[in-house]
């Protein structure tokens, strides 16, 4: 999964720098196209990915993406330091669930949010 969602971040005009995640969740790391929306960009990764796992893996045809999703953007400086973060979360999260992460990076960044809203 992770080579094609690289693939299709390039195809986007976003260059992908690093794809990884776990067994609920993907990282993208990517510079965002001039030419194109965010949203749109994260849209279109996800229904390609989505059509193709379901093509793919027949095992897999009930597959679907959460409705939502996180974007954060990074500095130049941390790029290094994101794709360690990402290269390693195996082992990061035997020691903390993805929505414990996710909470604590939407307070560390004053994100207002309401759990009613935030999960499938």
């Amino acid at each position: 999964m992770f080579p094609y969602l690289a693939a299709a971040l390039n195809q986007q005009d976003s260059p992908a720098l690093k794809v990884g995640g776990h067994m609920d969740h993907v990282h993208l790391l990517y510079r965002m196209s001039k030419n194109k929306i965010p949203s749109k960009v994260v849209g279109e990764i996800k229904a390609r990915s989505s059509k193709w796992l379901k093509e793919e893996f027949e095992e897999m045809d009930g597959f679907a993406w959460q409705a939502g999703y996180g974007m954060f953007s990074v500095s130049s400086s941390l790029v290094d330091e994101v794709e360690e973060y990402i290269a390693r979360q195996a082992e990061h999260h035997r020691t903390v669930t993805f929505k414990e992460e996710f909470r604590k990076f939407l307070r560390k960044y004053g994100v207002d949010y309401d759990e009613r809203y935030v999960w499938d």
